[in-house]
């Protein structure tokens, strides 16, 4: 009888030791704070892909993150700022014709616009821009206007 109790025993008291370092551990700050180096928005906002990851000029770009149909390639940023960025490039869609895996990709030189910075929530400390501009100056895809505006994720 006595082997339970004392199991019971040594159980209960690895349990409240562990407890009592894991709510220790809790309470201690993670990293010492520096001097002079608080928790601030950037002031260059960033472009976030479809994989959350952030970049700034980026040379290519996916639009459509399902499904890869539509992206810009070759862009070269003549400017980024901390109101808006703008590159010159080209978004190669897909026709989707007959359907999207038989479709073929057509490129439409095109100008990009970024605007919008907010705050990044998973990224506080930085920000992105919120929405992209397409202006194709000559053909487009079809159903796009000449200049087609969308939000972007975050």
């Amino acid at each position: 009888m006595r082997r339970p109790v004392r199991g019971t025993a040594i159980m209960l008291s690895v349990g409240v030791l562990l407890a009592g370092a894991l709510s220790t551990a809790a309470a201690a700050p993670s990293a010492p704070v520096r001097a002079g180096h608080q928790a601030r928005q950037s002031a260059t906002p960033v472009l976030v892909d479809c994989f959350w990851n952030s970049s700034v000029r980026p040379g290519d770009f996916i639009l459509a993150c399902g499904d890869g149909n539509s992206r810009l390639t070759e862009l070269h940023w003549s400017a980024w700022g901390r109101d808006s960025a703008t590159a010159q490039g080209v978004n190669l869609v897909n026709d989707c014709k007959p359907y999207c895996a038989a479709g073929k990709f057509h490129a439409y030189p095109v100008t990009v616009r970024l605007d919008r910075p907010e705050r990044w929530q998973r990224h506080p400390e930085l920000n992105h821009y919120t929405r992209i501009s397409l202006t194709y100056s000559e053909k487009r895809p079809d159903g796009y206007e000449r200049v087609t505006t969308l939000p972007l994720w975050s």
